[in-house]
């Protein structure tokens, strides 16, 4: 890969892995379904009347935006609400690749690669790690909302695979129409309209930066520049730079945020990072080792 598209693929994931410090400082000024309902807001208009409605039939644009953009980021915005702390959050959202996986086998027949199956039990035992430290550091609701936002996307990743070749920034714009008004709704019925009233009066310029980062620099460039590593390179060379989006998470979150992992935590993360290293280089270290002892 040419020098110029791996600063691409590191301004990718650097913008990707703040994206959580960024999450954490917009919830602490608006709450999390608002939160959601702004963001896509914000990146469907005026996008949507620039950018041409992707070939796809409503229904798909739909089923994608309800899973990728609203299910996802209404699980995780809740988790970081109730104690999920940012860079953990980065980390297990990564669990998306077990789920698709695993939707992969369920809805589309395939199979599991035994790499894949040692991944998710090393990345699983990680998780119960994690999950064991009983502190209000991570809540366990904390901790399952999140995993459900990582089924969330895993889910995304199945229905956008129906689509074979499509334009991924037009993808995105269009799919963010479908969330807003459920987050809206969501906010109404969770948060309230009092809370709603007074969070939109008192809004601070932190909360606007926040949202201005999530929809255009997270969002409308961080998939522009991805897509645009994709139509360049084989999806293998460039899906393997995600695995920096939590080291990324983790060490802006301890810089900024001073957020600080237990031990035990710590070996969880670890444990579920080298479940992720297995699950994507697993089954290619494999062939080698029998294509060099044969």
């Amino acid at each position: 890969m040419p020098l110029k598209d791996l600063l691409i693929a590191l301004v990718v994931i650097i913008i990707w892995g703040v994206n959580f410090v960024v999450i954490k400082v917009g919830l602490d000024g608006l709450p999390p379904m608002l939160l959601g309902a702004l963001r896509f807001l914000l990146v469907a208009f005026p996008a949507v009347l620039l950018v041409k409605r992707p070939n796809l039939p409503w229904r798909w644009l739909i089923a994608y935006g309800a899973t990728i953009s609203l299910g996802q980021f209404a699980f995780l915005f809740q988790a970081m609400h109730s104690g999920m702390p940012p860079g953990l959050a980065s980390l297990i959202l990564q669990s998306q690749a077990f789920f698709t996986l695993g939707f992969a086998a369920l809805f589309l027949g395939e199979r599991l690669r035994p790499a894949s199956v040692l991944g998710l039990l090393v990345a699983a035992g990680g998780l119960m790690l994690i999950g064991s430290e009983h502190s209000s550091h991570v809540p366990l609701i904390a901790l399952l909302l999140t995993l459900c936002g990582g089924a969330m996307w895993g889910m995304g990743n199945i229905i956008t695979r129906r689509f074979g070749s499509v334009n991924l920034v037009a993808l995105v714009v269009w799919g963010g129409l479908i969330p807003p008004l459920p987050f809206l709704a969501l906010s109404w019925m969770l948060e309230g309209p009092e809370r709603i009233s007074q969070a939109l009066t008192h809004i601070s310029w932190s909360s606007v930066g926040a949202l201005l980062f999530l929809a255009y620099a997270a969002t409308m460039l961080g998939y522009t520049l991805w897509s645009t590593l994709l139509s360049r390179h084989p999806a293998g060379k460039v899906a393997p730079f995600s695995l920096l989006v939590p080291v990324i998470g983790l060490s802006s979150s301890a810089w900024l945020l001073g957020e600080r992992l237990s031990a035990i935590q710590g070996w969880g993360a670890l444990l579920v990072m080298v479940g992720l290293l297995i699950n994507v280089f697993g089954s290619r270290l494999s062939q080698r080792l029998r294509a060099a002892l044969c």
